[in-house]
């Protein structure tokens, strides 16, 4: 483990940051003690407030254990991490795509977004369906890729807002979040799915008129554009590993 003293910006964050980094990356093993408090603000140079907050947050992200007068203990993230993890598990230190996590993404991507759009054309109000209306006419006036996937982000946070779902919602919201960091390198994979203007008609069409079953089969056939690639792509890059 090497942690270095820390800038003076928000104290307990680049505590947090340190550490989870540390963990997550498994140079801190689940099971492993972390150094004391007072050790810890050695090492950090920082104050006692600023490592107690920081570990606080690593409880919170459900990182480790705080033992009442004793040490405090490292998990196994994948047992009682929190999504909001996501983000953080995407790069590695020197800023490369994990691969199973990016994979990750598009798999969770291409199962929850069918479900969102038949639970749309079920429960959306008017207002929605006609949010969701505009926007794919948005995606077809447009004749740039990057606008297009911006728009198309929209879209389907629209059809998660209208699902009435608020996990759905939650989770979208986090996919996105992280999302963000790749989509640049994502953009000419997805090209023929943001490109597909008649299935994000034909998804729309079916959801205005409350077929909940053909807007789910729409939105699967309208993702395996882009996600078969993708999960084509990061296979033969992990054989390359």
């Amino acid at each position: 483990m090497e942690l270095q003293p820390v800038e003076r910006r928000s104290l307990s964050d680049a505590v947090f940051d340190q550490l989870s980094g540390e963990i997550l990356a498994g140079s801190l093993a689940p099971g492993d003690a972390l150094p004391s408090e007072r050790r810890l603000c050695e090492l950090l140079q920082v104050n006692r407030g600023a490592v107690r907050e920081g570990l606080k947050r690593l409880r919170q992200a459900g990182l480790v254990q705080i033992q009442q007068g004793g040490s405090t203990r490292v998990l196994d993230y994948r047992d009682t991490g929190s999504f909001d993890l996501l983000a953080q598990l995407l790069f590695d230190a020197e800023g490369n795509p994990n691969l199973v996590v990016a994979r990750s993404i598009v798999e969770m991507r291409g199962a929850i977004a069918p479900d969102m759009a038949r639970l749309f054309a079920e429960r959306a109000t008017p207002d929605e369906v006609t949010t969701l209306e505009e926007l794919v006419e948005r995606l077809a006036a447009s004749e740039e890729l990057e606008e297009r996937q911006l728009i198309a982000l929209d879209l389907w946070g629209a059809l998660a807002k209208g699902s009435r779902n608020i996990a759905y919602q939650l989770a979208f919201n986090t996919l996105r979040k992280t999302y963000e960091g790749i989509r640049g390198l994502l953009l000419h994979l997805l090209e023929e799915e943001l490109n597909d203007v008649a299935g994000y008609r034909a998804l729309a069409r079916a959801a205005a008129a409350g077929e909940g079953k053909r807007a789910a089969q729409r939105a699967k056939a309208l993702l395996a554009k882009g996600g078969a690639p993708l999960l084509e792509l990061f296979a033969r890059l992990e054989e390359d590993e």
